[in-house]
């Protein structure tokens, strides 16, 4: 009778450890593939465990590093939940642009994209905000998005980014660094 219980546990045991080495895998797969992304930066430009670590400190400074924005992209896009980056980066492309042909041309593709109602990647806005933007587009200005990227900056920081911090992908990264950086 007892093996009928040891079989189970030791069986749990070599899952754990087969689930940890396949986390180390993936770990250091997307690690490499972040750093492929950006082979042609400089050596000094190369992923560290100490820029990985300030990612944990703001989702400002997440966003602000292009590992630690490329990092949280894949992780929101492996739980199909990646229109709100996605709308928040073409928001700020969106302010960037001086031609006002080209902004109104633009608005209306971002309005089409993520605003309106049904809309491919709709984002989660209120009514209110969402009928503003609608008038908005109308006579764009650099502006227009402005409420609706600061909902879904607040969405992002209050749900998505804890969310990766607390990912398999997160974790096993810093680890991966971690090891590699005691290695000398």
């Amino acid at each position: 009778m007892p093996s009928l219980i040891v079989e189970p546990l030791a069986q749990h045991f070599i899952m754990d450890r087969d689930d940890r080495k396949r986390n180390k895998n993936i770990g250091k797969n997307f690690m490499c593939r972040l750093q492929c992304m950006f082979s042609h930066s400089s050596s000094s430009e190369r992923l560290t465990l100490e820029d990985t670590q300030q990612w944990s400190q703001s989702l400002e400074r997440l966003l602000d590093s292009k590992y630690g924005l490329a990092a949280f992209r894949n992780f929101l896009k492996s739980e199909y939940s990646d229109e709100n980056i996605e709308f928040w980066l073409v928001c700020e492309d969106y302010k960037k642009i001086k031609s006002s042909f080209r902004m109104s041309s633009k608005a209306k593709k971002i309005y089409e994209q993520f605003i309106k109602a049904e809309s491919p990647k709709e984002i989660n806005i209120d009514y209110h905000t969402r009928e503003q933007i609608k008038r908005n587009v109308k006579t764009p200005t650099v502006y227009c998005f402005d409420d609706a990227q600061k909902i879904v900056y607040g969405l992002m920081e209050r749900d998505s980014y804890p969310r990766f911090l607390r990912s398999d992908i997160y974790r096993t990264l810093l680890e991966n660094l971690s090891a590699d950086s005691t290695k000398g």
